[in-house]
């Protein structure tokens, strides 16, 4: 699974990219996460608002930062597709 963290670096930012390092680590998924911070690149994932959390390409949220909870809840539905 690839996992990308988009934003400039704001504190959401570095918040969603701590609780999903955490979240990876929790569930036991086998993930590569980057953080992307290059305006350029972010606005490439289709990004209008950050913090953004892209899975294997596609946005799984925008603009705000799941909690713990809603966060799992996005990676295991993003790893069973990737098994389907």
């Amino acid at each position: 699974m690839r996992i990308e963290v988009a934003g400039p670096g704001c504190t959401k930012c570095k918040t969603l990219m701590q609780l999903t390092e955490q979240a990876v680590a929790e569930l036991g998924i086998p993930a590569e996460i980057t953080k992307v911070t290059d305006l350029q690149q972010i606005m490439k994932l289709g990004v209008m608002l950050t913090p953004a959390l892209v899975v294997d390409g596609k946005i799984t949220s925008m603009g705000r930062v799941p909690d713990m909870a809603q966060l799992k809840e996005m990676l295991r539905l993003a790893a069973d597709e990737g098994r389907a």
